[in-house]
């Protein structure tokens, strides 16, 4: 076996930091929409199973600063999504009322939006797209993520967030957590 020698070290110095990926690029609304795209060909979704507990999954997204995870099937087929707000409001009082179980027995399937239901963006199209249609679509469509697929819609290749979209507008991103409010967008930005 070969001999490999031990590597040189050096002591940190007072006030040392930990290195922090970079801040995505600020963007203007006629910016290609790739700017504003996670592409998961390069960043892991972050993901979660259908019987996963969904109080495990809402830490997850806690732990991780995502709203917004990817569920899974066991064979790794999407089986749909679940978002921060589908852990709030009515959705998980109504299954807890129509099932009589508490909060600590709801599962990711209990509040998931099923992959029957989602829509998604060909990625082809994100290619001619600006910035500034990409918020047009997300008020649109009235939410807060879009998906962006590749071929035919059996892969999903991206996502796109309003709170990201806002972050690289350079608005506060409170301002935008409803998508009705992306009609100010534009008015904002000439503030």
């Amino acid at each position: 076996m070969r001999e490999y020698a031990a590597l040189t070290h050096v002591r940190l110095t007072q006030g040392a930091r930990v290195a922090q990926p970079p801040q995505p690029p600020r963007v203007t609304l006629d910016d290609p929409a790739f700017t504003v795209m996670t592409d998961l060909t390069a960043n892991a979704a972050a993901t979660t199973y259908p019987d996963e507990p969904a109080n495990r999954a809402h830490a997850m997204m806690v732990e991780r600063e995502v709203r917004f995870l990817f569920v899974l099937d066991r064979e790794g087929a999407l089986a749909g999504v679940i978002t921060d707000t589908d852990f709030l409001g009515e959705k998980p009082l109504s299954v807890m009322q129509a099932r009589n179980v508490p909060r600590s027995e709801l599962r990711v399937v209990d509040l998931m939006t099923g992959a029957a239901l989602l829509e998604a963006i060909p990625y082809s199209e994100v290619a001619q797209m600006r910035v500034g249609h990409v918020v047009s679509t997300l008020r649109a469509v009235g939410r807060r993520h879009l998906l962006v697929c590749e071929k035919e819609g059996r892969l999903v290749r991206g996502i796109i967030s309003a709170r990201q979209v806002a972050r690289q507008l350079g608005l506060a991103v409170e301002t935008v957590e409803i998508a009705e409010t992306f009609a100010d967008v534009e008015a904002a930005l000439v503030r």
